[in-house]
C-alpha cells in the first residue's frame, strides 16, 4: 500500500460495519501509522492541529476491521467498530443533516440542524462552544441567534466585544481589589470577575471559530510555554 504523502494531508471516509459513512476526517503519515499500530482510528485535526485517536475523550473509539485505498493512493476509506456515537452530537453519524435543495434549495433551519441526544459524549466546554459557533457561522438564524448576528457583521463585530468585555473584565478586578461593590457583589463577590471573564472567552471562542482555529490550540502553546521564563519566552519570538 503505497500513499501518496506528497499531497499532504489525506481524506478519510469512516463507515460503520454496516457500511452506514460515520465520518470524513484526515490523516498525516504519523496518524496512519498510530492507526496500523493500534487498530484504532487515529486522525490529524486541521482545527487542533495534532493527532488525536478519535474517542479519546469521548470513550467512543472506532476499532478498525478493514483499511482500503483509493485508485490515486490520495483517499483512505476505514471501515471500524464504532464504539457508541461518531458524532460530538451524539448522533451516529456526522451526516445527519439534510439539505432539501431539490425541492426550495435551501439549508435546513437551525432547529433541525442539530440532533439532540441524552447520549451525547462529553468533549468539554470550550470544544463544544466552539462546535456550535462553527453552526451559527454557517446556518444560524440572525433574528434568533446572537453568535450568528455577530458573524454577519464579522469580524469588526466580534473584536469589537472582545476589546469591551476585555476592558469590563479589567475594570471588575480593579473593583474588586478596590473592595467596591459591583452589580453583583452583594450575592457572590467575585460573580463579576466571573461574568465579565466568560464574556471574554466566549467572545474569543466566535473569533476563533471564524478563522478556523480550535482553542486546544491555546491551550497547547500554554503548555509550551510551561516551566518557560516569560521573559525568555518573548524574547524568543520572532
Amino acid at each position: 500500500m503505497q500513499i501518496d504523502w506528497q499531497k499532504g494531508l489525506i481524506p478519510v471516509v469512516t463507515q460503520d460495519e454496516n457500511g452506514e459513512v460515520l465520518m470524513l476526517a484526515y490523516m498525516n503519515e504519523e496518524a496512519f501509522k498510530l492507526s496500523c499500530e493500534s487498530g484504532y482510528a487515529h486522525y490529524f485535526s486541521r482545527s487542533k492541529n495534532r493527532i488525536w485517536k478519535k474517542g479519546e475523550s469521548s470513550g467512543n473509539t472506532q476499532k478498525i476491521k478493514q483499511i482500503k485505498l483509493d485508485c490515486d493512493n490520495d483517499a483512505i476509506l476505514l471501515k471500524v467498530e464504532q464504539m457508541g456515537a461518531a458524532c460530538h452530537t451524539g448522533s451516529h453519524s456526522c451526516f445527519f443533516k439534510e439539505l432539501d435543495i431539490l425541492e426550495n434549495s435551501r439549508i435546513p433551519s437551525e432547529e433541525n440542524s442539530r440532533i439532540p441526544s441524552a447520549n451525547t459524549p462529553s468533549y468539554g466546554i470550550l470544544d463544544e462552544l466552539y462546535h456550535t459557533c462553527l453552526e451559527r457561522k454557517l446556518s444560524g438564524d440572525e433574528s434568533t441567534s446572537y453568535t450568528a448576528k455577530l458573524y454577519k457583521k464579522a469580524p469588526n463585530s466580534y473584536l469589537k466585544k472582545i476589546a469591551e468585555e476585555a476592558c469590563e473584565f479589567a475594570l471588575a478586578i480593579k473593583d474588586f481589589k478596590a473592595g467596591t461593590k459591583g452589580e453583583h457583589k452583594e450575592a457572590q463577590p467575585a460573580y463579576d470577575i466571573v461574568y465579565e471573564g466568560a464574556d471574554v472567552l466566549f467572545h474569543m471562542l466566535v473569533a476563533l471559530a471564524d478563522v478556523g482555529i480550535h482553542p486546544e490550540q491555546l491551550l497547547n502553546e500554554l503548555r509550551r510555554r510551561e516551566g518557560l521564563s516569560g521573559l525568555i519566552e518573548k524574547a524568543n519570538r520572532k
